[in-house]
Protein backbone atom coordinates (compact mmCIF):
# COMPACT_ATOMS: atom_id res chain seq x y z
CA UNK A 1 0.00 0.00 0.00
CA UNK A 2 3.15 2.66 0.34
CA UNK A 3 5.04 2.20 -3.06
CA UNK A 4 6.38 5.79 -3.92
CA UNK A 5 4.19 7.36 -1.27
CA UNK A 6 5.29 9.21 1.42
CA UNK A 7 5.22 7.54 4.70
CA UNK A 8 2.38 10.04 6.32
CA UNK A 9 0.14 9.26 3.71
CA UNK A 10 1.26 5.49 4.67
CA UNK A 11 -0.55 5.87 7.87
CA UNK A 12 -3.40 7.79 6.31
CA UNK A 13 -4.15 4.76 4.38
CA UNK A 14 -4.19 2.29 6.91
CA UNK A 15 -6.18 4.33 9.58
CA UNK A 16 -8.50 4.74 6.84
CA UNK A 17 -8.37 0.76 6.02
CA UNK A 18 -9.12 0.45 9.71
CA UNK A 19 -11.71 2.98 10.30
CA UNK A 20 -13.52 1.88 6.80
CA UNK A 21 -13.54 -1.79 8.18
CA UNK A 22 -14.98 -0.93 11.50
CA UNK A 23 -18.00 1.01 9.61
CA UNK A 24 -18.94 -1.47 7.37
CA UNK A 25 -18.57 -4.21 10.23
CA UNK A 26 -20.54 -2.12 12.36
CA UNK A 27 -23.11 -1.08 9.76
CA UNK A 28 -23.77 -4.76 9.34
CA UNK A 29 -24.13 -5.80 12.74
CA UNK A 30 -26.50 -3.15 13.81
CA UNK A 31 -29.29 -3.92 11.83
CA UNK A 32 -28.72 -7.86 12.63
CA UNK A 33 -28.51 -7.47 16.48
CA UNK A 34 -31.39 -5.43 15.86
CA UNK A 35 -33.41 -8.15 14.30
CA UNK A 36 -32.00 -11.42 16.01
CA UNK A 37 -31.57 -10.02 19.62
CA UNK A 38 -34.29 -7.43 19.80
CA UNK A 39 -36.79 -8.78 17.76
CA UNK A 40 -36.87 -5.73 14.94
CA UNK A 41 -38.83 -5.79 12.29
CA UNK A 42 -38.93 -3.69 9.00
CA UNK A 43 -40.04 -0.37 10.53
CA UNK A 44 -37.32 0.01 13.23
CA UNK A 45 -34.08 -1.05 11.04
CA UNK A 46 -35.60 1.50 8.71
CA UNK A 47 -35.58 3.95 11.85
CA UNK A 48 -32.41 3.04 12.61
CA UNK A 49 -31.05 3.32 8.74
CA UNK A 50 -32.65 6.55 8.75
CA UNK A 51 -30.95 7.89 12.03
CA UNK A 52 -27.51 6.90 10.69
CA UNK A 53 -28.02 9.26 7.25
CA UNK A 54 -28.53 12.15 9.33
CA UNK A 55 -25.34 13.42 10.20
CA UNK A 56 -24.40 13.50 6.73
CA UNK A 57 -27.37 16.00 6.13
CA UNK A 58 -27.18 17.82 9.49
CA UNK A 59 -23.19 18.15 10.24
CA UNK A 60 -21.39 17.80 6.78
CA UNK A 61 -21.12 21.58 6.53
CA UNK A 62 -20.53 22.40 10.22
CA UNK A 63 -17.19 19.71 10.18
CA UNK A 64 -16.19 20.88 6.73
CA UNK A 65 -15.94 24.62 8.46
CA UNK A 66 -13.90 23.05 10.87
CA UNK A 67 -11.61 21.24 8.66
CA UNK A 68 -10.99 24.34 7.40
CA UNK A 69 -10.32 26.24 10.69
CA UNK A 70 -8.20 23.41 12.52
CA UNK A 71 -5.76 20.61 12.19
CA UNK A 72 -7.47 18.15 10.23
CA UNK A 73 -4.97 15.32 11.38
CA UNK A 74 -6.99 16.81 14.94
CA UNK A 75 -10.19 16.70 13.44
CA UNK A 76 -9.98 12.93 12.36
CA UNK A 77 -8.37 11.56 15.79
CA UNK A 78 -11.67 13.17 17.11
CA UNK A 79 -14.01 11.85 15.00
CA UNK A 80 -13.03 8.22 15.04
CA UNK A 81 -12.32 8.87 18.64
CA UNK A 82 -16.07 9.13 18.95
CA UNK A 83 -17.09 6.14 16.67
CA UNK A 84 -14.69 4.29 18.82
CA UNK A 85 -16.11 5.32 21.81
CA UNK A 86 -19.63 4.20 20.41
CA UNK A 87 -18.40 0.52 19.72
CA UNK A 88 -17.08 0.07 23.32
CA UNK A 89 -20.49 1.34 24.72
CA UNK A 90 -22.32 -0.73 22.90
CA UNK A 91 -20.24 -3.63 23.12
CA UNK A 92 -20.47 -2.94 26.64
CA UNK A 93 -24.77 -2.40 26.51
CA UNK A 94 -24.66 -6.16 24.70
CA UNK A 95 -22.25 -7.62 27.32
CA UNK A 96 -25.10 -6.55 29.76
CA UNK A 97 -28.13 -7.53 28.15
CA UNK A 98 -29.22 -3.51 28.00
CA UNK A 99 -29.63 -2.96 24.59
CA UNK A 100 -32.35 -1.20 22.83
CA UNK A 101 -33.69 0.19 19.77
CA UNK A 102 -33.54 3.57 21.15
CA UNK A 103 -29.81 2.97 22.26
CA UNK A 104 -28.64 1.18 18.80
CA UNK A 105 -29.73 4.68 17.01
CA UNK A 106 -27.86 6.71 19.47
CA UNK A 107 -24.91 5.20 19.40
CA UNK A 108 -25.22 4.51 15.46
CA UNK A 109 -26.01 8.24 15.22
CA UNK A 110 -22.77 9.31 17.29
CA UNK A 111 -20.21 6.33 15.21
CA UNK A 112 -22.04 8.32 11.80
CA UNK A 113 -20.84 11.82 13.18
CA UNK A 114 -16.90 10.40 13.11
CA UNK A 115 -17.75 8.63 9.74
CA UNK A 116 -18.98 12.56 8.36
CA UNK A 117 -15.62 14.12 10.09
CA UNK A 118 -12.97 11.53 9.12
CA UNK A 119 -14.92 12.26 5.31
CA UNK A 120 -14.52 15.76 5.20
CA UNK A 121 -10.99 15.96 6.78
CA UNK A 122 -9.66 13.01 4.86
CA UNK A 123 -9.93 14.50 0.92
CA UNK A 124 -8.19 17.69 2.22
CA UNK A 125 -5.74 16.18 3.89
CA UNK A 126 -4.35 14.29 1.14
CA UNK A 127 -2.76 17.15 -1.37
CA UNK A 128 -0.44 18.09 2.03
CA UNK A 129 1.04 15.05 2.15
CA UNK A 130 1.43 13.50 -1.21
CA UNK A 131 3.28 15.63 -4.30
CA UNK A 132 0.37 16.75 -6.83
CA UNK A 133 1.44 14.12 -9.81
CA UNK A 134 0.76 11.45 -7.05
CA UNK A 135 -2.80 12.77 -6.26
CA UNK A 136 -4.61 10.33 -8.44
CA UNK A 137 -2.52 7.14 -7.04
CA UNK A 138 -3.18 7.97 -2.99
CA UNK A 139 -6.57 8.96 -3.89
CA UNK A 140 -7.28 5.55 -5.37
CA UNK A 141 -5.54 3.78 -2.69
CA UNK A 142 -7.95 5.52 0.04
CA UNK A 143 -10.63 3.81 -2.59
CA UNK A 144 -9.59 0.82 -2.72
CA UNK A 145 -9.50 0.54 1.04
CA UNK A 146 -13.34 1.54 1.07
CA UNK A 147 -13.93 -1.25 -1.67
CA UNK A 148 -12.19 -3.64 0.39
CA UNK A 149 -14.16 -2.77 3.68
CA UNK A 150 -17.69 -2.25 1.53
CA UNK A 151 -16.83 -6.41 0.23
CA UNK A 152 -15.83 -7.99 2.95
CA UNK A 153 -17.17 -5.63 5.82
CA UNK A 154 -20.88 -7.20 5.75
CA UNK A 155 -19.68 -10.66 4.69
CA UNK A 156 -17.55 -11.00 8.20
CA UNK A 157 -19.62 -8.66 10.53
CA UNK A 158 -22.61 -11.71 9.57
CA UNK A 159 -19.98 -14.89 10.13
CA UNK A 160 -19.22 -13.37 13.63
CA UNK A 161 -22.49 -12.51 14.59
CA UNK A 162 -24.15 -16.33 13.56
CA UNK A 163 -20.92 -18.06 14.71
CA UNK A 164 -19.15 -15.69 18.14
CA UNK A 165 -22.18 -13.64 18.89
CA UNK A 166 -22.87 -10.23 18.33
CA UNK A 167 -19.84 -9.08 20.95
CA UNK A 168 -17.10 -10.48 18.68
CA UNK A 169 -18.44 -8.21 15.81
CA UNK A 170 -18.42 -5.03 18.10
CA UNK A 171 -14.80 -5.77 19.59
CA UNK A 172 -13.52 -6.22 16.35
CA UNK A 173 -14.64 -2.83 15.10
CA UNK A 174 -14.24 -1.37 17.98
CA UNK A 175 -10.14 -2.93 17.97
CA UNK A 176 -10.27 -1.60 14.62
CA UNK A 177 -11.31 2.03 15.15
CA UNK A 178 -8.87 2.66 17.95
CA UNK A 179 -6.28 1.35 15.80
CA UNK A 180 -7.25 3.92 12.79
CA UNK A 181 -6.94 6.27 15.33
CA UNK A 182 -3.15 5.50 16.55
CA UNK A 183 -2.26 5.58 12.77
CA UNK A 184 -3.62 8.96 12.71
CA UNK A 185 -2.11 10.11 15.96
CA UNK A 186 1.39 9.65 14.10
CA UNK A 187 0.66 11.53 11.20
CA UNK A 188 2.92 14.74 10.72
CA UNK A 189 0.74 17.87 9.30
CA UNK A 190 2.34 20.96 7.95
CA UNK A 191 1.38 24.08 10.36
CA UNK A 192 -1.44 25.66 8.49
CA UNK A 193 -2.16 29.30 8.27
CA UNK A 194 -4.29 31.19 11.97
CA UNK A 195 -8.12 30.12 11.77
CA UNK A 196 -10.51 32.45 10.14
CA UNK A 197 -12.53 34.49 13.14
CA UNK A 198 -15.34 35.36 10.78
CA UNK A 199 -18.92 34.22 11.28
CA UNK A 200 -19.23 30.11 10.58
CA UNK A 201 -22.62 30.59 8.02
CA UNK A 202 -19.94 33.01 5.96
CA UNK A 203 -17.69 30.24 5.39
CA UNK A 204 -20.59 27.61 4.58
CA UNK A 205 -21.61 30.25 2.35
CA UNK A 206 -17.84 30.88 0.44
CA UNK A 207 -17.48 27.26 -0.06
CA UNK A 208 -21.17 26.93 -1.17
CA UNK A 209 -20.90 29.51 -3.95
CA UNK A 210 -17.33 28.94 -5.00
CA UNK A 211 -18.25 25.12 -5.76
CA UNK A 212 -21.21 26.83 -7.56
CA UNK A 213 -19.60 29.34 -9.76
CA UNK A 214 -16.30 27.18 -10.98
CA UNK A 215 -17.06 26.15 -13.94
CA UNK A 216 -15.57 21.80 -13.43
CA UNK A 217 -17.17 21.61 -9.68
CA UNK A 218 -20.91 22.66 -10.44
CA UNK A 219 -21.42 19.70 -13.31
CA UNK A 220 -19.52 17.34 -11.07
CA UNK A 221 -21.69 18.11 -8.29
CA UNK A 222 -24.90 17.85 -10.87
CA UNK A 223 -23.97 15.25 -12.04
CA UNK A 224 -23.08 13.30 -8.35
CA UNK A 225 -26.52 14.32 -7.79
CA UNK A 226 -28.63 12.75 -10.20
CA UNK A 227 -26.32 9.90 -10.54
CA UNK A 228 -27.41 9.68 -6.57
CA UNK A 229 -31.03 10.02 -7.05
CA UNK A 230 -30.85 7.90 -9.72
CA UNK A 231 -29.16 4.74 -8.09
CA UNK A 232 -31.58 5.10 -5.47
CA UNK A 233 -34.08 4.75 -7.44
CA UNK A 234 -32.74 1.79 -8.88
CA UNK A 235 -31.70 0.22 -5.28
CA UNK A 236 -35.48 0.51 -4.50
CA UNK A 237 -37.19 -1.56 -6.91
CA UNK A 238 -33.90 -4.13 -7.31
CA UNK A 239 -34.59 -6.65 -5.07
CA UNK A 240 -38.73 -6.64 -5.21
CA UNK A 241 -37.85 -7.22 -9.26
CA UNK A 242 -35.30 -9.53 -8.92
CA UNK A 243 -37.22 -12.09 -6.99
CA UNK A 244 -40.62 -11.34 -8.16
CA UNK A 245 -39.88 -11.12 -12.18
CA UNK A 246 -36.35 -12.81 -12.47
CA UNK A 247 -37.08 -15.58 -10.27
CA UNK A 248 -33.87 -15.05 -8.16
CA UNK A 249 -33.52 -16.66 -4.67
CA UNK A 250 -32.30 -15.36 -1.96
CA UNK A 251 -28.72 -16.34 -2.66
CA UNK A 252 -28.79 -15.24 -6.10
CA UNK A 253 -29.98 -11.82 -5.00
CA UNK A 254 -27.22 -11.52 -2.28
CA UNK A 255 -24.47 -13.11 -5.40
CA UNK A 256 -25.88 -10.33 -8.18
CA UNK A 257 -25.53 -7.46 -5.31
CA UNK A 258 -21.74 -8.43 -4.21
CA UNK A 259 -20.64 -8.26 -7.71
CA UNK A 260 -20.82 -4.55 -6.61
CA UNK A 261 -18.39 -4.52 -4.30
CA UNK A 262 -16.03 -6.87 -6.80
CA UNK A 263 -16.72 -3.68 -9.65
CA UNK A 264 -15.64 -1.31 -6.82
CA UNK A 265 -12.35 -3.24 -6.34
CA UNK A 266 -11.70 -3.14 -9.93
CA UNK A 267 -12.37 0.16 -10.22
CA UNK A 268 -9.79 1.02 -7.66
CA UNK A 269 -7.29 -0.74 -9.07
CA UNK A 270 -8.10 0.36 -13.07
CA UNK A 271 -8.21 3.86 -12.07
CA UNK A 272 -4.73 5.14 -12.46
CA UNK A 273 -4.09 3.08 -15.53
CA UNK A 274 -7.05 5.12 -16.75
CA UNK A 275 -5.93 8.26 -15.91
CA UNK A 276 -2.48 8.06 -17.54
CA UNK A 277 -3.88 6.34 -20.83
CA UNK A 278 -6.69 9.30 -21.34
CA UNK A 279 -6.80 13.01 -21.05
CA UNK A 280 -8.07 13.54 -17.73
CA UNK A 281 -11.33 14.69 -19.11
CA UNK A 282 -11.92 12.15 -20.54
CA UNK A 283 -10.96 9.40 -17.39
CA UNK A 284 -13.22 11.79 -15.05
CA UNK A 285 -16.04 10.94 -17.77
CA UNK A 286 -15.55 6.92 -17.74
CA UNK A 287 -17.66 6.55 -14.80
CA UNK A 288 -21.01 8.11 -15.51
CA UNK A 289 -20.37 6.06 -19.27
CA UNK A 290 -20.19 3.54 -17.77
CA UNK A 291 -22.77 3.97 -15.65
CA UNK A 292 -25.49 4.23 -18.45
CA UNK A 293 -23.70 0.94 -19.94
CA UNK A 294 -24.68 -0.63 -16.33
CA UNK A 295 -27.99 0.64 -16.28
CA UNK A 296 -28.89 -0.58 -19.67
CA UNK A 297 -27.58 -4.01 -18.78
CA UNK A 298 -30.20 -3.41 -15.89
CA UNK A 299 -32.79 -2.34 -18.18
CA UNK A 300 -32.03 -5.25 -20.49
CA UNK A 301 -33.42 -8.18 -18.12
CA UNK A 302 -37.14 -6.37 -18.92
CA UNK A 303 -36.30 -8.24 -22.46
CA UNK A 304 -33.74 -10.83 -21.40
CA UNK A 305 -34.62 -11.92 -17.32
CA UNK A 306 -31.09 -13.37 -16.56
CA UNK A 307 -29.19 -13.40 -13.31
CA UNK A 308 -25.53 -12.68 -15.23
CA UNK A 309 -26.88 -9.39 -16.54
CA UNK A 310 -28.18 -8.46 -13.03
CA UNK A 311 -24.58 -9.24 -12.29
CA UNK A 312 -22.94 -7.64 -15.19
CA UNK A 313 -24.99 -4.37 -14.21
CA UNK A 314 -23.66 -4.14 -10.60
CA UNK A 315 -20.47 -5.04 -11.46
CA UNK A 316 -20.18 -1.84 -14.17
CA UNK A 317 -22.28 0.32 -11.31
CA UNK A 318 -19.02 -0.51 -8.77
CA UNK A 319 -16.48 -0.11 -11.36
CA UNK A 320 -17.27 3.06 -13.18
CA UNK A 321 -18.46 5.42 -10.60
CA UNK A 322 -15.48 4.46 -8.60
CA UNK A 323 -13.37 5.93 -11.76
CA UNK A 324 -15.49 8.95 -11.02
CA UNK A 325 -14.96 9.21 -7.34
CA UNK A 326 -11.19 9.09 -7.72
CA UNK A 327 -10.49 11.26 -10.78
CA UNK A 328 -13.29 13.85 -9.07
CA UNK A 329 -11.43 13.82 -5.73
CA UNK A 330 -8.11 14.22 -7.33
CA UNK A 331 -9.73 17.63 -9.76
CA UNK A 332 -11.46 18.74 -6.44
CA UNK A 333 -8.26 18.92 -4.67
CA UNK A 334 -6.86 20.47 -7.59
CA UNK A 335 -8.50 23.63 -8.23
CA UNK A 336 -9.52 24.28 -4.49
CA UNK A 337 -7.11 26.00 -2.22
CA UNK A 338 -5.84 24.28 0.27
CA UNK A 339 -7.63 26.96 3.16
CA UNK A 340 -11.39 25.73 1.26
CA UNK A 341 -11.17 22.02 0.63
CA UNK A 342 -12.91 20.98 4.03
CA UNK A 343 -15.75 23.19 2.83
CA UNK A 344 -15.60 21.67 -0.87
CA UNK A 345 -15.33 18.57 0.49
CA UNK A 346 -18.58 18.93 2.93
CA UNK A 347 -20.66 20.68 0.01
CA UNK A 348 -20.54 17.43 -2.38
CA UNK A 349 -20.86 15.23 0.92
CA UNK A 350 -24.08 16.96 1.72
CA UNK A 351 -25.72 17.57 -1.70
CA UNK A 352 -24.91 13.41 -2.06
CA UNK A 353 -26.37 12.32 1.15
CA UNK A 354 -29.31 14.42 0.46
CA UNK A 355 -29.62 13.25 -3.36
CA UNK A 356 -30.16 9.84 -1.86
CA UNK A 357 -33.26 9.52 -0.03
CA UNK A 358 -35.14 11.54 -2.52
CA UNK A 359 -34.01 8.72 -5.21
CA UNK A 360 -35.54 5.96 -2.69
CA UNK A 361 -38.82 8.02 -2.47
CA UNK A 362 -38.53 8.21 -5.67
CA UNK A 363 -38.05 4.72 -6.32
CA UNK A 364 -40.49 3.70 -3.80
CA UNK A 365 -43.39 6.18 -5.40
CA UNK A 366 -42.74 4.91 -8.65
CA UNK A 367 -42.44 1.46 -8.14
CA UNK A 368 -45.44 1.34 -6.15
CA UNK A 369 -47.80 3.00 -8.74
CA UNK A 370 -46.23 1.41 -12.27
CA UNK A 371 -44.16 -1.45 -10.81
CA UNK A 372 -41.04 -2.54 -10.42
CA UNK A 373 -40.15 -2.19 -13.89
CA UNK A 374 -40.99 1.74 -14.69
CA UNK A 375 -38.03 2.28 -11.45
CA UNK A 376 -35.14 0.37 -13.92
CA UNK A 377 -36.27 2.41 -17.17
CA UNK A 378 -36.50 5.84 -14.94
CA UNK A 379 -32.99 4.92 -13.16
CA UNK A 380 -31.93 4.65 -16.62
CA UNK A 381 -33.20 7.91 -17.65
CA UNK A 382 -31.39 9.19 -14.86
CA UNK A 383 -28.06 8.00 -15.70
CA UNK A 384 -28.46 9.12 -19.08
CA UNK A 385 -28.78 12.62 -17.83
CA UNK A 386 -25.98 12.56 -15.92
CA UNK A 387 -23.80 11.71 -18.66
CA UNK A 388 -25.28 14.28 -20.25
CA UNK A 389 -24.70 16.90 -18.19
CA UNK A 390 -20.75 16.00 -17.61
CA UNK A 391 -20.12 15.76 -21.10
CA UNK A 392 -21.33 18.95 -22.26
CA UNK A 393 -19.50 20.68 -19.50
CA UNK A 394 -15.85 22.19 -19.88
CA UNK A 395 -14.36 19.02 -17.93
CA UNK A 396 -14.72 17.43 -21.66
CA UNK A 397 -11.42 19.44 -22.93
CA UNK A 398 -9.61 18.94 -19.86
CA UNK A 399 -6.33 16.94 -21.36
CA UNK A 400 -4.53 17.58 -17.79
CA UNK A 401 -4.68 18.37 -14.45
CA UNK A 402 -5.21 22.44 -13.98
CA UNK A 403 -2.37 24.09 -12.22
CA UNK A 404 -2.84 23.52 -8.37
CA UNK A 405 -4.15 26.03 -6.68
CA UNK A 406 -1.87 27.70 -3.58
Amino acid sequence: MNAALPRPFVYLAWSNLAAQSAEQLSLAAVPLVAVLMLGAGPGEIGFLAAIQTLPFLLLSMPLGVLADRMSRQRLMVASEGLRAASLLVLLAMVLASKLGIGWLAALGFLGAVGTVGFSVAAPALVPALVPRDALAVANGRLELARSAAFTGGPALAGALVAWAGASTAFVLAAVLSISAVGLLQRLAEAPRPAASQRHPLLDVRDGARFVWQHELLRPMLMTGAVFNISWFVLQAGYVPYAVRVLGLGAQAVGFTLAMYGAGMVAGALLTSRVVARLPFGRAIQVGPAVAVVAAAAMAATLVVPAASLAALSFFLFGAGPMVWTITTTTLRQSVTASAMLGRVSAVFLTINAGARPIGAALGGVVGAAWGEPACLLLALAGFMLQAGIIFASRIAGLHRLPVAVA
